[in-house]
């Protein structure tokens, strides 16, 4: 059995220390919210993530996880220690390091024997190099402190699975011996593991979405073309990823990509790259093409109504995908602002994220169901594509509303069936509506 350390017990921390626990490690996941440990200590689980909550209470119950506020604690038998702190956007799009750096420094201070340090928190490149000097400065003398960068790759939605079926693992240090002892942590996975140095490491992590990130804006540019041309997005993705050059994931047209990881690491990459002397412009273009997804919609909204102003709008789904709970760079966001911004009054539905909504959208009327959010709206927008809003009953959704339009941000419908119980229908990328 061997002893970890997770700082953090956000998505990516809460995830993985549950995860280590299950593979029979002692783990204890420290954070600074004395409330967020305190709802852990009592299986509150603080996301919404698909068989987490089960997950933690097993593994409590078996002694092999628990939660703390304190340092010494955390520490004090541990022989990795798991930096897995937020990351967020600062005011030029860079990733803001405040959390990272205190972890660092904390966790230097009080190691009273040696250990390493495993970064997992999504970081710039050169943020190894950058925990290793705070880590130099501040460790006790008689401590040898370790560094290595293993970014996670985990999707919101389905994180456990992902955490217990990795695609790879990437593992990034200047001292070899030091990225195999962590290699041996994940040796019961079965999966490939990668070594490379430090910075090579980081910028794995950076590539992989912003690639991702690429290939949905790609597709939308893709949609938006097939609009004016009266080609069908879905069947032009479906043809694409036959080709085992391209495959088929991430070619879904819509309202595009939010979340904690997308917007952020490509706004992350683009600031590195346009600060070290190159001239990042598909980075540039990715980002556009995203932001522009959500004024088309709206834009057509305009079209369809002669305006926005004293009009009814609902959003069928508010978290940036469905299956978690996350509002971070939804679409729905966005929307919404622009919406009201023109005068509109906004009401939204969404199965998890509602109470997430009451503090980011203030403004928009939220309902128990897609029924009631239906009632007296002229317009409908498809957000986040819940298996939920798949099967609604399109025609008692028509007959609540006052007007008939629909724009299907998510393509989950069947274009002829929604005509068929009378709306005005658009999916996104599939002909003028």
């Amino acid at each position: 059995m061997r002893h970890l350390c997770i700082v953090g017990t956000g998505y990516v921390g809460l995830v993985t220390g549950a995860c280590f626990a299950d593979l029979g490690n002692q783990v204890v996941c420290l954070d600074v919210d004395q409330a967020k440990i305190d709802k852990l200590n009592q299986n509150i689980i603080p996301i919404y993530e698909p068989g987490l909550e089960e997950i933690v209470r097993r593994n409590r119950l078996m002694g092999r996880l628990s939660f703390t506020t304190d340092y010494d604690e955390a520490l004090r038998n541990a022989e990795f220690v798991f930096i897995a702190v937020n990351t967020p956007e600062g005011m030029e799009g860079e990733a803001d390091l405040r959390y990272v750096r205190s972890a660092a420094q904390r966790i230097a201070e009080t190691l009273d024997h040696d250990a390493i340090i495993v970064n997992k928190s999504t970081v710039p490149i050169g943020t190894g190099d950058l925990v290793t000097n705070i880590v130099e400065r501040h460790k006790k003398s008689n401590v040898c402190i370790r560094v290595v960068s293993n970014p996670e790759f985990l999707r919101e939605g389905s994180a456990v699975y992902d955490c217990q079926n990795p695609d790879r693992v990437v593992l990034g240090s200047e001292d070899r011996e030091a990225a195999e002892r962590v290699a041996q942590l994940y040796l019961a996975l079965r999966c490939p593991i990668m070594i490379t140095d430090l910075r090579t490491a980081e910028m794995i992590k950076y590539a992989s979405n912003a690639f991702l990130a690429t290939r949905i804006s790609f597709i939308n540019e893709i949609a938006n073309i097939c609009d004016e041309m009266g080609a069908d997005v879905l069947e032009v993705a479906q043809g694409m990823g036959y080709d085992r050059r391209i495959g088929h994931a991430f070619l879904s047209a819509g309202l595009g990509w939010g979340g904690s990881c997308f917007p952020k690491d490509v706004q992350a990459l683009e600031y590195m790259a346009s600060t070290h002397g190159t001239h990042p412009q598909l980075l540039r273009a990715v980002i556009e093409i995203n932001r522009f997804q959500r004024r088309r919609a709206i834009h057509q909204l305009r079209e369809w109504l002669g305006g926005l102003d004293g009009k009814t709008v609902g959003l069928l789904g508010l978290s940036f995908k469905p299956n978690t709970d996350d509002m971070r760079s939804a679409p729905s966001i966005e929307i919404a602002h622009l919406l009201s911004t023109e005068g509109a009054h906004v009401k939204a539905y969404d199965p998890a994220a509602m109470e997430n909504a009451r503090h980011l959208l203030p403004e928009v009327e939220l309902c128990p169901d897609a029924y009631a959010l239906a009632e007296g709206c002229d317009a409908l927008i498809v957000v986040t594509e819940w298996n939920e809003f798949k099967h609604l009953d399109k025609a008692r959704l028509r007959a609540a509303m006052k007007q008939p339009y629909l724009i299907d941000g998510r393509n989950i419908y069947d274009a002829q069936e929604m005509k068929s119980v009378g709306f005005v229908y658009w999916g996104m990328g599939r002909g003028k509506p």
